[in-house]
């Protein structure tokens, strides 16, 4: 179940409860963000809503559109996707290279020196034909990559895809049996105000993109969980799970919006076949790898560490960078689909600011962001600042309504302003000890 959920989870890697409860405090200061309360969330999100609908730049048009609300399971597939066979292999690959290696370290460390000598003497003169059969091997694996690259819908960029769509959809609904099971006491039902707000949030940004093949194809069914993570994702079949953290987090309709726009384009950019399909590809070449380290190395500890090593290279050097880029990829796209539904897409990149702000405030350690899938929340910030003209235009080009009222930005700018100046009017005063060049953040409750 982790292992299939990892290769398809598109999750926002964000601070979980007790960013919340900084969001909740930092209501009072701002004016922007929501109460903590399950009860007042239900309570300010329709008038949230609605002033959102009435008022520009909120202003949203009404819509027609049925959205799926039932649960039909696909019919069972007669053998398992094909997907979820390599995953369920991967295991005995790598002990099947393990063996292999080890097996051609005991046979070198049996040979008498003489038969050593002998095979070295063998390799030294057919070394070009070894060569030659290693080149080729080499020649077989980049002519596997580029005949199975294909273009990117929307953005055009190319991408490796070795598992057909089809079956990966079937590994989606067995995910997404997954989720149901694990979230059916905590489901939200349609009455629900917050389960309400989501569905029209999904489908506005449904009809004004409905034009791009890939949305109108797809069934969009929308689930809300009663839960504090700040998460939200959409399974490559259209589910559409929110989690009411997150709802908690946004300061408005149009963050909401931008964030759910990102996570719709996960789907339609289909990021899960493109993330399993490198992943599977680099662990096919990394079993030649693994088989020569415990050949090589000459005790079985030496070869864990090397086989360790091995795995955290794969992992800083291209899984973790490839899934920044579908993050980026992913703001990119979700910012113009935000554009299309007419909202102010300045708000995107303040909610990042907020999420950077809740960090400092928790005292969380910032960790390079090299280390993580995801861009830190300052570089995902500016990245989407650079983006923001050019949705603008886009929004513009589909005879939006005009944006009145201040920049959020500069608002959310101002407001940090105002915190700090009143920190360190707290903070100076009161400190003997303490370096006044250096005061003390401490953020007002109040």
């Amino acid at each position: 179940r982790n292992l299939i959920g990892k290769g398809l989870r598109c999750l926002l890697d964000v601070p979980h409860k007790s960013g919340q409860e900084v969001y909740g405090n930092a209501h009072h200061s701002s004016g922007r963000f929501f109460s903590q309360s399950s009860q007042q969330l239900g309570e300010k999100i329709p008038s949230l809503l609605i002033k959102s609908l009435e008022q520009p730049p909120c202003h949203f048009p009404a819509w027609n559109i049925q959205i799926n609300r039932s649960f039909h399971a696909s019919p069972s597939p007669q053998a398992a996707p094909v997907p979820l066979f390599w995953i369920i292999v991967k295991p005995a690959q790598k002990l099947f290279a393990i063996i292999l290696g080890r097996s051609i370290r005991n046979w070198w460390k049996a040979l008498p020196p003489n038969k050593r000598e002998l095979f070295k003497e063998s390799a030294r003169k057919n070394k070009w034909k070894i060569l030659l059969g290693v080149s080729s091997l080499g020649v077989v694996f980049v002519m596997f990559y580029f005949t199975h690259l294909e273009e990117t819908p929307i953005t055009g960029r190319a991408r490796l895809l070795v598992f057909d769509k089809e079956h990966f959809r079937e590994l989606s609904q067995m995910e997404y049996d997954m989720w149901m099971e694990q979230f059916k006491g905590h489901m939200l039902p349609e009455t629900d105000a917050r389960y309400q707000v989501v569905e029209r949030v999904v489908g506005h940004l449904f009809e004004s993109n409905k034009d791009v093949p890939q949305v109108s194809a797809l069934k969009w069914v929308i689930h809300v969980v009663d839960e504090p993570g700040v998460n939200a994702f959409v399974l490559p079949n259209g589910q559409v799970f929110v989690f009411t953290g997150l709802l908690d987090a946004v300061s408005d309709i149009h963050q909401l919006s931008f964030i759910l726009g990102h996570e719709i384009a996960h789907a339609v950019l289909e990021h899960a076949v493109k993330k399993a399909s490198l992943v599977h590809f680099l662990d096919f070449l990394s079993l030649i790898f693994l088989t020569m380290i415990w050949a090589i190395c000459p005790r079985d500890s030496l070869a864990v560490v090397g086989q360790w090593i091995q795995s955290k290279l794969q992992e800083f050097m291209f899984d973790r960078p490839y899934s920044r880029t579908l993050e980026a990829e992913a703001d990119k796209v979700g910012l113009q689909f935000a554009a299309k539904a007419c909202v102010d897409v300045r708000a995107s990149s303040v909610f990042w600011q907020q999420m950077e702000l809740a960090e400092t405030i928790q005292g969380q350690p910032k960790l390079p962001e090299w280390l993580s899938t995801h861009p830190s929340h300052e570089n995902r910030a500016e990245h989407l600042d650079r983006l923001i003209p050019e949705a603008l235009k886009i929004r513009e080009s589909c005879n939006c309504p005009s944006l009145s009222g201040p920049d959020p930005r500069l608002i959310f700018r101002l407001n940090m302003q105002h915190l700090l100046e009143s920190s360190k009017g707290r903070e100076l005063p009161n400190s003997t000890k303490q370096d006044p060049s250096k005061p003390k953040l401490d953020f007002p409750h109040t």
